[in-house]
């Protein structure tokens, strides 16, 4: 059996030298970076008004747009935005398979093929794993926060101690069942299934617990970075188009801002492809690693 070093070395020779995990990492990754920055920019927005002590709602910036452009460009804005939401919910589950899919058959030297139908395949059960542990985001949590500081009322303190405790359980338990989604792809095994199974092996080898502690501040070192610069490029973006409109007209200034924020998404979605990948990359050679030793409760 390898050691945590030599899976964390494989892993991340996997990682770069295998094109299909990057190409499928980085197309999960920006889909959820532009679905995070929407979160992070209503939050901001709502905060601001907060502060300045002003009534806003949620679709104020639909009516906005409805009264600067014609009926046939609100309503195309508003489909493709709403499509654009839905691809950035579904996609990142979708490409959650291929990785895990293809970095197995790479440790297993076999040909590094066939990510569409493992996506396609593993989808829904990835997916339903996904929204088990929805409440462990931190972007939702201060979603969550936001919205109660806004319509809590006198409970607002109370919900959001409970908000807080209930995004420490599902980070525990997303923690605990950090080989489901291995488990899933590799073994077709049910959902359920696949997060005891997960549950097990984290409590039967804690030998390993230190490795996978590592590694969990590894992952919240990235999610606290990745959170900062989400919060940074939707006020980059704003800054540069209050800037430009000093220049040009409002649609050619907000539209240039529009498309830097792009640019620089693209840019942070490639660097923290290489860090999504490779924490899946390492969760799989592990889970392949342990599940082939024997189970602590079977005798005989």
């Amino acid at each position: 059996m390898l050691t945590p070093r030599e899976i964390i070395a494989q892993a991340w020779t996997i990682t770069t030298t295998e094109p299909a995990l990057k190409r499928w990492g980085f197309f999960g990754t920006f889909f959820r970076l532009l679905l995070d920055i929407k979160l992070i920019a209503y939050q901001i927005y709502f905060l601001v008004a907060l502060l300045h002590q002003k009534e806003v709602g949620l679709f104020d910036d639909a009516i906005w747009l409805y009264d600067k452009v014609s009926f046939g460009m609100f309503v195309t804005i508003v489909v493709l935005f709403l499509l654009l939401l839905l691809v950035e919910i579904f996609v990142p589950s979708m490409t959650d398979g291929p990785i895990i899919g293809l970095t197995a058959k790479s440790y297993k030297r076999e040909p590094v093929q066939g990510g569409f139908i493992l996506g396609l395949y593993n989808f829904f059960p990835i997916f339903t794993v996904h929204e088990l542990f929805v409440f462990s985001g931190v972007n939702l949590l201060i979603t969550a926060v936001s919205i109660l500081m806004r319509y809590g009322a006198g409970l607002t303190p109370f919900l959001i101690v409970i908000a807080v405790l209930l995004w420490i359980m599902s980070s525990v338990l997303k923690f605990l069942s950090s080989f489901a989604e291995p488990a899933i792809v590799i073994d077709k095994i049910g959902i359920f299934q696949s997060v005891s199974k997960s549950i097990k092996l984290v409590f039967s080898y804690p030998q390993h617990v230190i490795f996978l502690i590592i590694l969990l501040i590894m992952i919240t070192i990235r999610v606290f970075v990745n959170t900062i610069l989400i919060v940074l490029i939707p006020g980059a973006a704003f800054g540069l188009g209050i800037v430009l409109t000093y220049v040009f007209t409002p649609v050619i200034s907000y539209s240039v801002a529009g498309v830097a924020g792009l640019v620089m998404i693209f840019v942070m979605a490639y660097y923290f492809t290489y860090l999504h990948v490779f924490k899946q990359t390492v969760w799989t050679l592990m889970y392949m690693e342990l599940k082939g030793q024997k189970e602590m409760d079977v005798i005989g």
